[in-house]
């Protein structure tokens, strides 16, 4: 008899295959002596759409909801299907007597497996493969240690009910809306609360008033000096006369030196990452969105093999991974960071709490580098600026600490005080694998900066060569990024008011809103939707969205619903729970919120409408703003015609080198940039062209690829095809 196995990727599925010696080429599979291969597309499987229980669904009626199955259905998906027929006749296959699960190590990776075998029937043995990264060794390993399947039916029971509960709650609340309204109107229990996040923020920053406030700086012995309120301990007054009146009196004064502090400090490392902060950092670094950063990471774990697992929200590594910590610096050891890992596979690597801790780890440790040798010529450019992150940041904490003299001195003056601060480095530990300017990470007032100082004594006197009275303004919150977002994804309590302490603590212990594997999904459904828009790298509500939090009920803006659902979906998950109570309580949750929608007296207007008709309906479209065009939609949900009108593209202007949008109107397509350069893309391309500029084969298919992805005009598209990126 044989095993199937079942990977969630083909991916995936090529490397067990190769690994377990299976070379026969089946459809959909390979095979071998022992084993047989297969893979989901993702997800093959998923819950039924309520037209799959009633046709009469299809028509979106008030009078219909809400919409409960009494007996949940599942469905293939049709773009999936020829792959799940291939799979299922190899669940039944005769000789096939066991189930390995080799999809991704989480509830959802479990989920798409499971779904497979109930869509199908398939009752056989089940065993589940568990592993961090699809390295060769890992997967020969993992197959020495194949677990029970049945240890994961919890997990299995967490993963439906979280799929049935956002069934139950979007679907209906979606409907709801969009009938009442007569306008393309969704909600979601993460996506509306993100949503209500963004509106607060830039509620904030509307109503901000700035206030003046000044400081003073004052340069004795070539020593920059900054004035501190002696009560208060701030850097800063509100009183400009007050001084106005010390600046005048210091100018024939001097500064009597009170305390000279030297403190020997040291600083460790920063946390491995887990996703959710490699996606701020290559944001904050390179621009990255959260969806690129997880794209990049996924295809260094899955095509390259250089990284484990990233879909973790763990920071930690678990103590059975220490010993294997020198090969994977062996499997690095390349330029540039060969000089940095020398000194560190000389003496035994010692694991320490700063990033070993088993208490810390859920279903995967933090995102590291594999044992698999690295071939950095074969990677694009994005995907060696994510490797290089999370290569530095591990070796950073195989270092020792940074360490530094801080030597902070208090002058007094007229009854006031000064100070001055600087620092000496003692040894540059961690901070020589990451390079960069080095700053205090300590010090929270930005007012008082680091400066060379020279030997003082306590008691001398320095005479005042100058005075400098600084007029400021306090400034208002600033609009989310991508990665800023994410943070308070993350930890939603910092950034909303909340009057439950308790709410606060389930919101950390949960995790915030939404997973590290599903926020980038919640950030790009709200651009799809058009409830944001980016400017520049800011993110700001639209009409839309702001119209849609009128609407939804109060309880779905609110982050507590998703801590409260993350808390049952855990204990689920551990057993402690049943799923069946659970789904009972959203489905009266659901049966609430439809009847606060239904009693809403507020109304929709569209004021994005234009003169345009939808060539398609004929009722007039909408001009709304993607993540990286502007386009007209039909505003008839069932029609969804939607054409492009402008796009960012990657053409440089020659003038300011940023990027141009590529503007079509009627049959001619024009770059404008910013700085007000216009050019025919006729006249772009023959200029591109005498210039000599060329572009490869494989950016050119991955432009394309970006393109097809969202809905473009025939002739753009065709004019795209040759657009030259460089």
């Amino acid at each position: 008899m044989k095993s199937l196995v079942i990977a969630e990727k083909p991916s995936v599925a090529r490397d067990i295959a190769r690994v377990l010696k299976c070379s026969k080429k089946l459809p959909g599979a390979f095979e071998g002596n022992t084993y047989i291969v297969t893979w989901a597309l993702g997800h093959l499987v998923t819950l039924a759409d309520p037209e799959n229980y009633d046709a009469k669904y299809k028509a979106w009626k008030m009078e219909d909801l809400p919409l409960i199955p009494k007996k949940w259905d599942l469905t293939v998906i049709p773009g999936t299907a020829k792959q799940y027929k291939s799979v299922k006749m190899l669940l039944f296959r005769k000789d096939v007597g066991d189930i390995v699960i080799a999809t991704d190590a989480g509830r959802e990776g479990e989920l798409v497996a499971r779904w497979i075998l109930d869509k199908s029937g398939c009752r056989k043995p089940l065993k589940r493969l568990w592993i961090s990264s699809v390295t060769d060794k890992a997967i020969r390993e993992g197959f020495t240690r194949l677990k029970d399947g049945r240890a994961y039916n919890d997990l299995y029971a967490a993963a439906e009910s979280r799929a049935k509960a956002d069934w139950l709650v979007g679907i209906n609340a979606t409907r709801a809306l969009t009938c009442k309204y007569n306008a393309q109107l969704s909600c979601g229990r993460v996506q509306t609360p993100t949503l209500a996040m963004i509106a607060d923020r830039e509620t904030k920053i509307r109503n901000f008033k700035p206030e003046n406030y000044w400081s003073l700086d004052v340069l004795a012995k070539n020593i920059h000096f900054t004035w501190q309120d002696a009560a208060s301990g701030s850097y800063r007054s509100f009183q400009e006369e007050r001084l106005q009146d010390l600046a005048k009196r210091l100018k024939t004064g001097t500064l009597k030196v009170k305390t000279i502090a030297k403190t020997h400090k040291k600083q460790g490392a920063p946390a491995l990452y887990d996703l959710t902060e490699l996606q701020r950092e290559a944001n904050k670094r390179f621009g990255f969105s959260a969806k690129e950063t997880l794209s990049i990471a996924q295809r260094l774990y899955e095509n390259h093999k250089v990284l484990t697992y990233p879909r973790t929200d763990s920071r930690y590594l678990s103590s059975d991974i220490v010993p294997t910590l020198k090969e994977r610096l062996q499997a690095i050891r390349i330029a540039p960071y060969q000089s940095l890992i020398g000194p560190l596979l000389r003496p035994p690597i010692k694991a320490n709490k700063n990033f070993v801790d088993n208490s810390k780890v859920s279903d995967h440790h933090a995102i590291i580098p594999t044992e698999e040798y690295v071939q950095p010529e074969h990677m694009s450019n994005e995907e060696r600026k994510i490797y290089d992150l999370v290569v530095r940041r591990f070796i950073s904490v195989l270092y020792p600490p940074f360490e530094y003299e801080q030597t902070t001195i208090t002058a007094t003056c007229e009854g006031e005080a000064f100070i001055a601060r600087g620092k000496v480095v003692k040894e540059m530990g961690w901070r020589a694998a990451v390079g960069g300017e080095i700053t205090n990470d300590n010090e929270t007032n930005e007012d008082v900066k680091e400066q060379a100082l020279p030997a003082l004594k306590e008691g001398q006197e320095l005479t005042v060569s100058q005075t400098k009275l600084n007029a400021k303004k306090t400034t208002p919150p600033e609009r989310f990024t991508e990665g800023t977002l994410l943070s308070a994804m993350e930890n939603p309590a910092k950034y909303l008011t909340m009057d439950s302490a308790q709410d606060k603590k389930t919101l950390v212990q949960t995790g915030g809103l939404g997973t590290v594997a599903t926020r980038a999904d919640i950030i790009e459904k709200l651009f799809s939707s058009f409830l944001i828009e980016k400017r520049d790298k800011y993110l700001q509500i639209t009409t839309k969205g702001k119209q849609l939090l009128e609407l939804v009920p109060e309880d779905l803006k609110k982050p507590e619903l998703t801590a409260k659902w993350e808390t049952e979906l855990g204990a689920i998950a551990e057993g402690k729970k049943k799923a069946a109570p659970f789904i009972g309580e959203i489905e009266g949750y659901t049966k609430e919120l439809l009847g606060e929608i239904k009693r809403g007296e507020a109304t929709f207007r569209h004021d994005n409408l234009t003169n345009k008709k939808c060539p398609n309906c004929g009722k007039l479209l909408l001009s709304v703003q993607g993540k990286n065009a502007r386009m007209l939609v039909c505003q008839d949900r069932e029609c969804g015609y939607r054409e492009t009108i402008a796009r960012t593209s990657n053409a440089r202007c020659p003038n300011c080198h940023k990027k141009m949008e590529l503007i079509k109107k009627g049959d001619s397509e024009t770059f404008v940039c910013k700085c007000g350069h216009k050019e025919k893309l006729e006249a772009f391309k023959a200029r591109r062209e005498k210039e000599g500029a060329g572009v490869s084969k494989r950016d050119v298919q991955k432009y394309m690829k970006n393109q097809q992805s969202e809905s473009v005009g025939s002739s753009l598209g065709d004019m795209l095809k040759n657009l030259d990126l460089k």
